[in-house]
């Protein structure tokens, strides 16, 4: 089963738009590899299409955060709120079948209320000057704990009626 099973890309556009006008993250839904399926993105700041752009960026900082943090909401069941190696926000939430794992639906690149980002490792990363990568982290969006996990119940409570439409057609 894969997620254009349960809904159409167009469809899960939409999801993700709703995500981002909600948290203003950039929302991604994501096949059981972690790849989107969407391939839109919305920046909710200007370092993050710095990360993205460098190819170990992609690697060492994003793929690496949504392989792990994806695995905890996978093995859980449950949303995950949690950070990439750059101290931005991930949140992700399983999408699950009856038990049949499909994908996952989530966004990133805003911070916590109290963190701060890894301007010394990602400069490192990237090969880019510290200086730099911190005159770009002053664009990074900043949020509680208590709204991150309001986005979080959202995104699953969207989940969770979209599986229980695609089941009842089934």
């Amino acid at each position: 089963m894969k997620l254009t099973d349960i809904l159409s890309v167009e469809q899960w556009i939409e999801l993700e738009k709703d995500i981002h006008k909600n948290s203003g993250l950039n929302p991604t839904v994501y096949d059981t590899q972690g790849v989107s399926i969407t391939r839109t993105t919305t920046w909710p700041n200007k370092l993050c299409p710095e990360i993205k752009a460098i190819p170990k960026g992609q690697t060492f900082i994003c793929s690496t955060a949504h392989q792990n943090i994806a695995g905890e909401a996978q093995s859980s069941r449950k949303p995950v709120v949690d950070s990439c190696d750059a101290g931005l926000l991930k949140i992700v939430v399983p999408i699950y079948v009856n038990d049949t794992f499909v994908g996952a639906a989530g966004g990133c690149g805003l911070i916590l209320e109290g963190a701060e980002v890894e301007g010394f490792y990602v400069g490192k990363t990237l090969g880019v000057e510290e200086e730099k990568i911190e005159e770009l982290a002053q664009s990074v969006p900043v949020i509680s704990e208590e709204k991150a996990w309001s986005v979080a119940n959202f995104i699953k409570e969207r989940i969770d009626s979209i599986v229980d439409d695609y089941m009842k057609k089934a």
